[in-house]
């Protein structure tokens, strides 16, 4: 049986080992846990309206979105982790027109968008009473997960499978520092042993982590805060996830559970210290949106602070690739915002690369070559 590694236990990471082969691989995760933008995260799973002009960053994700289907049905995902709930998207009425004819025409390649309907302001605060009466787009097909509870499940399935997860930081040593040639080294505080296959999603710790082998990494760290309230609404279950004209989406869970973000913050780095900034931030944006009776309801709810730390690129776009030098060392970062969305496909993907041995060129298409964001210093 192979020895595979996976330095980072955060979306990818989770899902790559819980899709590897048990019989094939004796896997260990390595993960400290702090700062992960998973355990941080909640959003929404609706990637099919997006403005952005990067066509292998769309095919990504929209393969994602629709790998959910398979996700739930493999790994048993219920409602507290995944929902398809159905989105609603709030932007001034004169452009929604034109946004449900986009939609349309995206659905013909992405059935899985579902039925598309305009709604009236009326309907819009029939469907989630917490909103002020205002027009919104409505599609079927979307989605919402809470990163920190898929944790926990991807958590379990992989300790049934037999993996060990190590809460601690790892590295990996150089050629200099390597006495098996045949083995990836991975060290970490109480743990030094050889590995067949090394699988890098530690997000943009993967900059410092790759540093000492010679390679220079474009990626960069960004903050990302977000509110969690458990409030007294408690049919929220029903409710869309609504996708805020601008800065912000409110995304309702079971129980009472509402979720208000995220801020994207460039200049936070490494911080994961909750500030008044991003509390203010969201709140005074949000409350534009929000009926002025049940928005103060929903405020005066208890609340707590996830803050995590995304990782980013120069082009804003993803990558997994195996390195160019050793196809036994896979590298997956850059996720950004859109992590929930892309995040468990890639892992899978990955998984997939290890347990067949072949690496499916179809992966090409999502992405740029790996050689554009990791390159080898030239002495």
């Amino acid at each position: 049986m192979k020895k595979i590694a996976i330095i980072g236990g955060g979306i990818i990471g989770m899902t790559a080992a819980a899709y590897l082969d048990p019989e094939k691989f004796q896997v260990t995760v390595f993960d400290e846990g702090l700062g992960q933008a998973t355990k941080a995260s909640a959003g929404i799973i609706s990637p099919w309206l997006s403005k952005r002009r990067n066509k292998k960053w769309y095919q990504l994700a929209k393969d994602g979105a629709h790998f959910y289907e398979k996700l739930v049905t493999d790994f048993g995902l219920d409602s507290s982790i995944y929902q398809k709930s159905g989105t609603l998207i709030i932007r001034p009425e004169k452009s929604l027109k034109k946004l449900e004819e986009f939609a349309r025409e995206k659905r013909e390649q992405a059935p899985e968008i579902g039925q598309i309907s305009l709604l009236s302001p009326e309907e819009t605060k029939k469907e989630v009473p917490l909103l002020k009466e205002q027009a919104s787009l409505k599609i079927s097909g979307g989605g919402r997960l809470d990163g920190l509870n898929y944790l926990n499940r991807m958590q379990e399935i992989i300790k049934q499978n037999g993996a060990q997860i190590i809460k601690e930081r790892a590295s990996l040593l150089t050629n200099e520092e390597n006495d098996d040639d045949e083995k990836i080294m991975v060290t970490s505080q109480t743990k030094r042993e050889g590995f067949d296959y090394v699988i890098l999603s530690p997000g943009p710790h993967l900059k410092d982590l790759l540093a000492p082998l010679g390679y220079q990494v474009d990626i960069r760290p960004q903050k990302g805060q977000l509110l969690v309230y458990q409030t007294g609404f408690k049919d929220n279950h029903e409710w869309p996830v609504v996708v805020l004209d601008g800065e912000a989406d409110l995304i309702p869970f079971p129980h009472g559970k509402i979720i208000l973000g995220a801020t994207h913050e460039n200049d936070g780095g490494w911080d994961l210290a909750p500030t008044e900034e991003a509390y203010l931030h969201l709140t005074t944006y949000a409350k534009q949106f929000l009926d002025q009776n049940l928005a103060q309801e929903l405020f005066d709810a208890p609340h707590e602070f996830r803050v995590g730390t995304r990782a980013y690129t120069g082009d804003f776009a993803p990558f997994f690739s195996p390195l160019t030098d050793n196809p036994n060392i896979i590298a997956a970062s850059g996720l950004g915002s859109s992590g929930l969305t892309t995040g468990p496909y890639m892992g899978y993907k990955i998984a997939d690369y290890c347990n067949s041995g072949q690496w499916d060129e179809a992966n090409n298409s999502y992405q740029k070559d790996i050689t554009t964001y990791i390159k080898r210093d030239i002495d």
